[in-house]
């Protein structure tokens, strides 16, 4: 098994020199895909390193790729993501993608966390409360998406639908924007990521574009993040993200 010196080096940077999984077994695809991802796909993507292990971290989620996940949290933790950026990220998973799938990696996520030492539980993060959280949530949705498309979502709501606009307003984006440990951009980003990871929803990935344009997320931005993640999601998913994101950054 050969690697490029760069990817090597990214490699140990990352896995700090633990063996190639599926090394012995298969070393030819363990070539093949290890010079793209550790080599080509890092070297094409400028994000910083806590950026981009968030958003792939959140996309092997939206996959349910447990074991790769497991391998992704320890690199991260070796490149200094902190345990409550990690927190974080699998909490901003949940309006999204479920409970359902997000359920088994926070207890995954929590057995690493023991192993490494790292006590739990983690430091609070909420900033709201029962009475405000509404309108805290109220407030992130217009900033990321304008009062007018906001408003008109409740107005245009179907009769006895009313209820998923609240569920959004306050479960959504009170409960979970509102937290400390990332800030918009980031949160943004990896909401974007996790869209992108789902496919068929290109509508909601239109919103979140845009959503990460007002929060200051260019396009070059959404482009490296897209370049991230695109060895977990594969091509299809892939150009369709690019498409929408060359439709909309014009």
């Amino acid at each position: 098994m050969e690697l490029e010196e760069q990817a090597k080096k990214n490699h140990d940077k990352f896995l700090k020199n633990d063996e190639y999984v599926y090394g012995d077994t298969d070393p030819e695809f363990v070539e093949i895909f290890s010079n793209f991802l550790f080599g080509e796909v890092i070297e094409n993507c400028k994000l910083p390193d806590k950026t981009r292990m968030l958003i792939v971290l959140a996309s092997l989620v939206t996959n349910s790729a447990m074991s790769e996940y497991k391998l992704m949290l320890e690199g991260a933790l070796n490149l200094k993501v902190t345990p409550i950026e990690i927190k974080e990220m699998l909490y901003q998973c949940v309006p999204y993608v479920g409970i359902g799938k997000v359920f088994d990696f926070i207890g995954e996520t929590n057995q690493i966390f023991e192993d490494r030492g790292i006590k739990l539980p983690l430091e609070g993060q909420a900033t709201i409360t029962r009475e405000n959280r509404k309108q805290k949530g109220y407030e992130k949705q217009t900033k990321f998406f304008g009062v007018e498309t906001i408003d008109n979502m409740r107005k245009n709501a179907p009769k006895g639908q009313e209820h998923f606009q609240d569920f959004l307003q306050g479960y959504c984006f009170g409960d979970f924007y509102t937290r400390e440990g990332l800030d918009d951009k980031d949160r943004e980003l990896i909401t974007f990521s996790i869209i992108a990871t789902l496919g068929g929803c290109e509508n909601q990935l239109r919103g979140h574009v845009n959503g990460n344009l007002n929060v200051g997320n260019d396009k070059e931005t959404l482009v490296n993040a897209t370049t991230a993640i695109m060895p977990f999601i594969g091509f299809p998913r892939t150009l369709n993200t690019l498409s929408i994101i060359n439709e909309i950054c014009k």
